[in-house]
């Protein structure tokens, strides 16, 4: 979502190369954000035992940042509709550093809530302003390429920073893995101060136009579903990946190697997406369901060893490393006209997902086992199948020019 009325004409006669410096530098910024969100998948073991408290609790480190960020992805931006964005960017992404060395030095558990709390406002509202960015940062011929770099700091967290942090984390200890991020936020905040120049404000959105987006608009409601369904699947079963390679005989020291692993795959997964969502976007969502859902099933299912179970993540890693492009190319297909009030319905259902993922994950690890994630989450994915099915009889959503998807 972006709160820009006139983009292009803002970027124009801007230096392509000062542009480009301050899109890197939103990039950086959103990278940090977005690992930080993450972060605690991949430490929820030796923060749980640290603090004394179970798996499933230690969960809510996702949950909470993931409802906060949903609600203010909106707030946030219309609320500060009027200040200076590079202000709030900045605020934010300073905001995001400070809670992280929080997390670190934190003696309990409520400590690190309220400072994951502090991260989700920031994740949501920067999310949302940062998405519309480009458009008033560098010349227009460069916007689509300097966007889809600043969403490539969403991917790219997705699927490298937990591994990093996890192995950061099993190195050195969980604390100095939220201590490197906060420092990464900081630096974030030091190249958004020099290398951004001042984007006024120029408010294009209010309250009302989110419900009225969301009504009108059948291929907007079928992109906010399948966001809703994969990410909560996904989140619900990633969320708890380590203790299920744990139980399944995984040693501590190579689950940061098979994370990255899933990581690397991530990134080959949205490189192989950007290809085929501009001609074959119904089948690239079919295909991320498909995929998804076998790679939980079959880990659920075979007894794994370190190979196997690497093998089941590059699986994964492919699924998931697509989705990202390819829902936000769904979205933005079916609202051309409407793309702002759309983001924000799709930033907050995104947020929202990861937090209904790690907290009802929780509940299903604590009270039932810890593989029913897995299955609980291929549920949710493969449901996806049958959306895009009545997507397709509402209207077409293959072809390449950005159009409504249902008008």
């Amino acid at each position: 979502m972006t709160t820009v009325d006139t983009p292009v004409s803002a970027a124009t006669g801007r230096s392509p190369v000062k542009g480009w410096l301050a899109v890197l530098a939103v990039t950086l910024g959103i990278f940090s954000l977005m690992t930080s969100e993450l972060l605690p998948v991949g430490l929820l073991t030796p923060v749980g035992s640290a603090l004394d408290v179970s798996e499933g609790t230690a969960g809510l480190m996702v949950t909470v940042p993931g409802l906060v960020a949903a609600v203010s992805a909106p707030v946030v931006t219309v609320a500060t509709g009027h200040i200076d964005r590079r202000v709030v960017l900045t605020v934010l992404i300073g905001l995001v550093g400070a809670a992280n060395l929080a997390s670190a030095f934190a003696t309990s558990f409520a400590v690190v809530l309220a400072a994951r709390f502090l991260i989700g406002v920031s994740v949501g509202g920067f999310w949302s302003i940062a998405g519309g960015m480009a458009l008033r940062l560098v010349p227009e011929k460069h916007v689509p390429r300097a966007t889809a770099v600043i969403f490539g700091g969403v991917e790219t967290a997705s699927v490298l920073g937990v591994p990093t942090g996890t192995i950061i984390g099993d190195l050195s200890g969980w604390r100095t893995a939220f201590a490197a991020v906060g420092f990464l936020g900081l630096t974030s905040l030091a190249c958004m101060v020099v290398l951004m120049p001042k984007v006024p404000a120029e408010q294009s959105i209010t309250f009302k136009d989110l419900p009225k987006v969301f009504r009108g608009n059948a291929g907007v409601r079928a992109g906010i579903t399948i966001t809703f369904l994969v990410i909560t699947g996904h989140f619900l079963a990633y969320t708890f990946v380590r203790p299920i390679l744990q139980d399944d005989g995984i040693d501590d020291s190579m689950i940061g190697a098979l994370l990255l692993t899933f990581g690397v795959a991530g990134i080959c997964g949205n490189f192989i997406a950007g290809t085929l969502v501009a001609r074959r976007l119904r089948q690239t969502v079919l295909a991320i369901s498909l995929v998804l859902t076998l790679a939980m099933v079959l880990l659920a299912l075979v007894g794994t060893g370190t190979v196997t179970a690497g093998a089941l993540l590059i699986l994964w890693g492919l699924g998931y490393g697509a989705v990202p492009v390819t829902f936000q190319t769904w979205i933005l297909d079916a609202a051309p006209d409407a793309t702002e009030a759309a983001s924000s319905l799709y930033v907050s259902t995104f947020n929202l997902s990861i937090a209904l993922g790690a907290l009802f994950g929780g509940f299903a690890v604590d009270d039932i086992a810890t593989t029913s994630v897995l299955w609980i989450g291929a549920v949710l994915v493969i449901l996806t199948v049958l959306v895009v099915g009545g997507a397709r009889r509402t209207a077409s959503v293959d072809a390449g020019d950005v159009r409504a998807v249902v008008r």
